[in-house]
């Protein structure tokens, strides 16, 4: 997910595509140990996406951005 698409959402999309996003990544983390995983590179941008949708909604709590989610 792309920092774009974070911006352009509310708060409510956001926490919703986080647990959408940990599910996914708990099933490529157990799909890697089981050894049937193909795309285990995939596990690194999920966790960069969740990072990403934690700093935006930090940002946001705390005021350091500014940027309103766009309606």
């Amino acid at each position: 997910m792309k920092i774009d698409e974070i911006d352009s959402k509310t708060d409510s999309e956001l926490a919703y595509d986080l647990g959408q996003m940990r599910k996914e990544l708990f099933d490529l983390r157990f799909s890697a140990v089981a050894g049937s995983s193909s795309n285990t590179a995939q596990i690194k941008v999920i966790r960069r996406s969740i990072a990403r949708v934690h700093t935006v909604l930090h940002e946001r709590r705390s005021g350091i951005h500014g940027k309103a989610p766009k309606q």
